[in-house]
C-alpha cells in the first residue's frame, strides 16, 4: 500500500451503511454552538456521489418551505453522526441535476422494492 492510502486509512470510518444515488437518506450531524453540541438531521435524496476513499462526498437536496437546499457532505468526516437510509430510489443515472428543474410530485423519485 501506498504511505498516502495508509494514512488516511486510519480516518475512514470502517462501516458505512449502503447509500446509492436516489435514495432518501436522513444525514445526522454534531453541530458546536459556542460551548454547546447539539445533533441536526437533514432529510433527503441523494442526487450525487462523488470522488472515493477519504474524499468521498455525497449531495443531498430537499425542499424546504417550497425552497430546493441542497447540502454536500464529506462521507468520513467525524462530525456526521450516521447516516440512515429512509427509502430506496429506482434510478437510472448516475447523478439526478435534473431534480432541481422539477417542481412538485414530478421531483419524485420512484421506489425500489
Amino acid at each position: 500500500m501506498d504511505l498516502i492510502g495508509a494514512l488516511t486509512q486510519q480516518y475512514m470510518k470502517p462501516e458505512l451503511p449502503a447509500m446509492n444515488v436516489g435514495d432518501t437518506v436522513r444525514v445526522t450531524v454534531r453541530i458546536k454552538e459556542g460551548n454547546r453540541e447539539r445533533n441536526q438531521a437533514f432529510e433527503g435524496v441523494i442526487i450525487a456521489k462523488k470522488h472515493g476513499g477519504i474524499n468521498e462526498t455525497i449531495t443531498v437536496r430537499r425542499i424546504s418551505y417550497g425552497v430546493g437546499c441542497e447540502k454536500v457532505f464529506p462521507v468520513h468526516s467525524p462530525t456526521i453522526v450516521s447516516v440512515d437510509t429512509v427509502r430506496r430510489g429506482k434510478v437510472r443515472r448516475a447523478k439526478l441535476y435534473y431534480l432541481r428543474d422539477r417542481v412538485g410530485k414530478a421531483a419524485k423519485v420512484k421506489e425500489r422494492l
